[in-house]
């Protein structure tokens, strides 16, 4: 069935709970496991409908923001996915309480029982009103980016459309694109400030309501940090420290040299190349029907999901007037059905999203068994693994979408996964510091960033934008706004990607092999187990990023980047 046909009717809160908890008394009055598994299963089924109901909202509110329908529907969502929430809570109670707890970890895994246990730590009746409040912020900061209204060139464009002229070989082009860019986050400093604000008050009050000390324990929680600390992550920042960011510096030095310049500033450091940056050759559909061959080629696994994507029409890829900003992949379970979401903006950004958020779906589409929602997805530093891995699993393919501009791309692609560490565990830091002082400042949050910048990325330079240089870049950071601590995942799940790379020029069918074993086995074992699985050493092991970075850098280095 094609995504337009799916059906959304908004569940009825009321009936819907009466049933719940009925279902939620057979579960605990259960006398045999056999009896209690039956009423599991019935929930589940009606907890996927939930489910799947709020995602083809979503879905359809982004592609769409001024969908005025989706838009209320939104707003329905975000006043009553707590309570929802809420009647989780009383199927995860009955769950750790059950006295065949040992039948249900058999039958459905040990790590669905430990999202069980963590949900119940983040959740209490008590903070709903806080909860619907962190939803309303959250959707008021997607309208915010999503509203953007800028003229340019002739024409009203959105922050994405901005993109490509922010990429122009005209260095005069990308300075103005720059501006204007930068311009909607100034002109509107005040809304970000107060929405972020708002934000971190609320996650404290959500937190000391809990009884944690502050909301970076709740962040962990969240994120179902099963098996790793924030100590360990802080271990693993300092690994990047000492070996990733001079890495990354010795190429933005590269860079410089490459585009002639006497120092790179910010309105450089997305453009590569003075020949322009590598691009698709070709439109959309293009793209599309380079993608279907690629998947066809890869294997057959990858050749029946794509066909299944193209097939039921889900996905939505290019930008449009009104759609939201960014790109994601979600699940819509009682289709079991994957669905992408993006903004084409002729850039290779384009191809990194049919690689990225395709990985994400494909593991969703070869773990599509599995009927309980907690572990559709794995836990978010695992998800990306899938993504990030098949960013470089799909190199062989990539003359299909840029020809002549291939090795440009791909030494291009390499740079960028090393650049990105240091700025993704900056995120890091930088959310520990917030949250772990949340009566700090705007301005204080602001000179907070820009200070870690100077560690993380000293190339940094604002020449000529002092409201970037105040420490303002993270206001277009989705994620520090509507999902805390979500970031460290990626670099996590980078060190994994890289050692896909590496496995992949080795041995490509047993690296295959482990790729699929990682991607079918879905979100039923926690980050560490998935790592083991997929052979690969886990990046809070000593050594782990020596192992890779010096094959990184020698192949960095017999790139003649200066003649590309």
């Amino acid at each position: 069935m094609k995504f337009s046909n799916f059906n959304y009717i908004r569940p009825e809160y009321k009936s819907i709970k009466e049933v719940f908890e009925l279902m939620v008394k057979e579960i605990e009055k259960s006398s045999t496991y056999e009896s209690q598994k039956k009423y599991i299963e019935k929930l589940n089924v009606l907890r996927n409908d939930i489910e799947t109901m709020s995602t083809i909202s979503s879905i359809r509110y982004s592609i769409n923001t001024e969908d005025e329908f989706y838009e209320k529907e939104r707003g329905y969502w975000d006043e009553y996915s707590p309570l929802y929430e809420e009647l989780n809570s009383l199927f995860y109670k009955a769950i750790v309480n059950s006295k065949f707890k040992e039948n249900i970890i058999q039958d459905y895994g040990l790590q669905f029982f430990k999202i069980v246990e963590y949900s119940l730590k983040s959740f209490s009746s008590g903070i709903i009103s806080e909860l619907q409040e962190e939803n309303r912020l959250c959707s008021e900061y997607t309208k915010l980016l999503a509203s953007a209204k800028i003229d340019f060139e002739g024409e009203e464009r959105n922050l994405s459309g901005l993109g490509s002229f922010m990429l122009s070989e005209d260095r005069s082009m990308r300075e103005n694109a720059s501006k204007a860019y930068y311009g909607y986050f100034e002109e509107n400093e005040s809304k970000f400030d107060d929405v972020f604000d708002k934000l971190v008050k609320v996650r404290s009050k959500i937190a000391n309501k809990l009884g944690f000390k502050n909301f970076v324990e709740v962040g962990y929680i969240r994120m179902m940090r099963t098996d790793y600390s924030s100590k360990m992550v802080s271990n693993f920042r300092s690994q990047v420290l000492e070996y990733i960011v001079p890495l990354a510096e010795k190429l933005y030095k590269r860079q410089e040299k490459r585009l002639n310049l006497k120092e790179l500033t910010y309105i450089d450091e997305n453009f590569e190349f003075l020949t322009g940056n590598a691009t698709p050759k070709g439109t959309s559909e293009y793209i599309i029907e380079n993608g279907k061959q690629m998947y066809s080629e890869l294997s057959e696994e990858t050749k029946e999901f794509f066909e299944f994507m193209l097939e039921n029409e889900l996905m939505d890829l290019v930008t449009k007037k009104g759609k939201a900003a960014g790109g994601y992949c979600t699940y819509i379970p009682n289709y079991k059905s994957p669905f992408i979401f993006s903004n084409f903006n002729q850039t290779s950004d384009d191809i990194d999203v049919l690689t990225h958020e395709a990985g994400h779906a494909f593991q969703l589409y070869m773990s599509r068994d599995i009927e309980i929602p907690e572990i559709n997805f794995p836990t978010f530093e695992s998800c990306e693994i899938h993504s990030m891995s098949m960013e470089f699993i799909t190199w062989p393919w990539m003359d299909l979408f840029f020809k002549e501009d291939t090795e440009k791309y791909k030494f291009t692609h390499m740079s960028s996964a090393i650049k990105f560490i240091p700025y993704g565990v900056l995120v890091d830091e930088f959310q520990h510091h917030i949250y772990e002082n949340p009566n700090m400042s705007k301005d204080d949050r602001k000179s907070t960033w820009r200070k870690l910048e100077k560690i993380y990325l000293p190339h940094k330079n604002y020449e000529g934008c002092d409201f970037l240089e105040k420490g303002t870049w993270w206001f277009k950071q989705g994620h520090i706004f509507k999902n805390p601590f979500y970031y460290i995942d990626y670099t996590l799940a980078q060190i994994c990607s890289l050692q896909f790379w590496k496995k992949f020029r080795e041995d490509r069918e047993e690296a295959w092999y482990d790729y699929l074993n990682i991607c079918k086995v879905g979100g039923r074992k926690s980050f560490l187990e998935i790592v083991k699985i997929g052979n690969l050493i886990s990046p809070f092991e000593d050594g782990c990023i020596e192992s890779v970075i010096n094959n990184i850098g020698d192949w960095l280095d017999s790139v003649e980047d200066i003649k590309l």
